[in-house]
């Protein structure tokens, strides 16, 4: 069945101070396969830009067995699922080595550019498009909402500036984690490599607002909301382990 594979060489500006991948390069890396992925099969960038129509991420989860670092080659396999409702599924398995290190799943929507409603599958797509895709599945999660912060600790605040913006001026899914990683200490990120991701994108963030993050700790997990004037905007959920 179909598969995307690219491999990424890891670079020094791909990794932390502790030459372990940096979340945001992965987003990154994960982003770009998922994209020329759909180059490949006909709804990429360049086809659905003329129709006024793209796509976005809605949901991350994103899981290793160990830390990826400074060196390695990281492979990248991804295929797209059958869409359910107005969710597009997109499935990956990481690899080094032929040894597989990771997995990642992702829920994305099909929007039209010009007002950012979510459209259908139909709107693109012709009746029996997915009849031939991979149905098989990287992990079997389902666990996508995150607990919302009921007090919480404000850590810093960030405003959102023209490097932040991608091709739909917003801030791209892949800044947020780089926001997400300042919340934590060099002290905390010493000897430790995120072993799960898990972000939720519930709006967008424009240039000129300013995104307040709220950390909590609690059952060895790490929660963090981004806020605009106390609106949640994003969600994630991480937990470490030991290198």
């Amino acid at each position: 069945m179909y598969r995307h594979k690219k491999i990424y060489e890891l670079r020094y500006t791909d990794v932390d101070a502790f030459d372990i991948l940096k979340p945001s390069s992965l987003l990154s890396f994960l982003e770009e396969s998922a994209c020329l992925s759909a180059d490949e099969l006909g709804f990429g960038y360049n086809a659905v830009v003329p129709k006024n129509m793209g796509f976005i991420i809605v949901n991350w989860y994103i899981e290793f067995t160990r830390p990826v670092k400074l060196g390695d080659k990281l492979e990248i396999q991804t295929w797209p699922l059958r869409p359910k409702f107005l969710i597009f599924f997109r499935d990956y398995e990481l690899f080094v080595d032929g040894e597989k290190v990771g997995v990642a799943t992702a829920r994305w929507c099909l929007i039209d550019t010009v007002n950012f409603s979510v459209l259908p599958s139909s709107a693109y797509f012709e009746e029996g498009a997915f009849d031939n895709y991979n149905t098989e599945r990287c992990i079997d999660f389902k666990a996508w909402k995150i607990p919302t912060i009921e007090g919480g600790k404000p850590v810093y605040a960030k405003k959102i500036t023209y490097s932040d913006y991608d091709h739909y001026f917003h801030v791209n899914n892949t800044k947020y984690a780089d926001y997400l990683a300042d919340v934590f200490s060099v002290e905390e990120f010493n000897g430790k490599y995120i072993k799960s991701l898990q972000v939720t994108y519930v709006k967008q963030c424009k240039i000129g607002e300013t995104i307040e993050f709220v950390r909590e700790d609690s059952d060895g997990a790490f929660i963090v909301e981004g806020r605009v004037d106390g609106e949640v905007r994003v969600q994630f959920k991480v937990k470490f382990d030991e290198v």
